[in-house]
């Protein structure tokens, strides 16, 4: 799918994303995870002999191939289920550094497990993630992630596999002399756009578009992010809101895959900051489980907006990391029901604990689920010290 060339600037890329999503420098002798799908394994050893050349002590996981899936979520008792293997925990808390690499041979093969089984997996492992939030939180570890084309993909984008290899080529800028400057240039005309916005002092946003009618609170001591490195391709910029202040109908025009279900058409209608209504012209029940995976998952946990003049992306890929990057002819935004984004606090991220986040609003869940919407939208801010400003139309920042 890629030549050995397109797989060396992929992991080049890949380095530059992990060494800037993370604060500290990278030294020789620290431990990075990497992470792949088995379809992944070109670029797993193209990634992994670059790690060893900068002088990382890599560590390999697989992730569980469909099958495993099935037979894990569709017999394991819930003690199974539940179960965290011993060192698991030693792992994340000596980590500096995570590398995934995407690539499912299957997207729908766990339609016919309990959803909620799949969700009492994922609460049994939240206290990793939020060891890894602590560690990145001080700046000792860093994260990135990418996708790599399989052919299962493609079938549920509607592309050939050609068409969606092409589609991440282009978009990762795999098909340039040196990604990494094209990646430097974006962080650089993205890092304007954030300083513009973090520059307003907003009280509410207002997104309207033919189907969404939603204010958004974007809360105290909030910072924008967006191509931090943490996602291989990212354009979007994005914060995570006080999710208290969220009120009325967000509606996702482009469809997503989640947990081997298929959902489409979802609109959610918030009030007081939680999920109210929940509608959806495929797959609504799957959507009614997953936000009824606990307490969180039913109040937003992030909101972003895409510059259609910075993602090369132009097709529905069946693959969140790309949908929510969608650029095409408006752009886009897009919702996350459940956890919110801890780092997206502007204050000294050692010292937001649980008690704060808390009292700040951010949202606490087992749950992200990114829920995407490509229509002509208007985002409009309601400043703090009374008026508006359109900071979003037609696709574009007007910052």
């Amino acid at each position: 799918m890629f030549s050995e060339s397109e797989l060396a600037k992929y992991a080049r890329t890949l380095w530059w994303g992990l060494t800037t999503a993370r604060t500290k420098p990278y030294r020789p002798g620290d431990v990075v995870l990497l992470r792949y799908d088995q379809t992944a394994t070109p670029l797993a050893e193209a990634v992994f002999d670059l790690l060893v050349e900068e002088g990382m002590v890599p560590v390999t996981r697989q992730y569980l191939t469909p099958a495993m899936e099935v037979s894990f979520y569709g017999k394991g008792a819930e003690a199974q289920i539940k179960a965290v293997p011993p060192g698991e925990r030693e792992l994340m808390e000596n980590l500096t550094g995570l590398i995934s690499l995407l690539a499912p041979a299957s997207l729908t093969h766990l339609s016919g497990v309990d959803p909620a089984k799949i969700g009492m997996g994922a609460v049994a492992r939240k206290f990793l993630r939020e060891i890894m939030e602590e560690r990145e939180q001080s700046g000792a570890f860093g994260w990135t992630l990418c996708a790599y084309p399989t052919a299962e993909q493609a079938r549920c984008a509607g592309l050939s596999v050609e068409e969606y290899t092409a589609q991440i080529r282009q978009a990762c800028f795999l098909d340039t002399a040196d990604p990494v400057a094209e990646w430097k240039r974006v962080h650089a005309d993205v890092t304007r756009v954030k300083e513009a916005l973090g520059a307003l002092e907003i009280d509410r946003l207002h997104i309207e578009s033919a189907h969404c009618d939603l204010h958004v609170a974007p809360g105290a001591h909030r910072r924008w992010l967006g191509v931090s490195g943490h996602n291989i391709p990212s354009f979007e910029v994005f914060l995570s809101p006080d999710w208290r202040g969220t009120e009325g109908v967000y509606f996702a025009d482009q469809p997503s895959y989640r947990s081997g279900n298929r959902v489409e058409g979802v609109r959610l209608e918030f009030k007081a900051g939680r999920v109210t209504g929940i509608a959806a012209a495929q797959g609504v029940d799957f959507v009614k489980k997953q936000l009824a995976m606990d307490e969180g998952a039913a109040r937003l946990g992030e909101f972003s907006l895409t510059d259609r003049r910075h993602s090369r992306i132009g097709a529905f890929m069946a693959s969140t990391l790309f949908d929510e990057n969608f650029g095409g002819a408006h752009g886009n935004c897009h919702v996350a029901v459940g956890a919110s984004y801890s780092d997206t606090y502007a204050g000294d991220q050692t010292t937001l604990d649980a008690a704060k986040k808390e009292a700040l609003g951010f949202n606490d869940s087992a749950l992200h689920w990114d829920l995407v919407n490509t229509e002509d939208k208007t985002v409009t801010a309601l400043l703090a010290g009374g008026g508006t400003k359109v900071i979003y139309t037609g696709g574009e920042f007007t910052l």
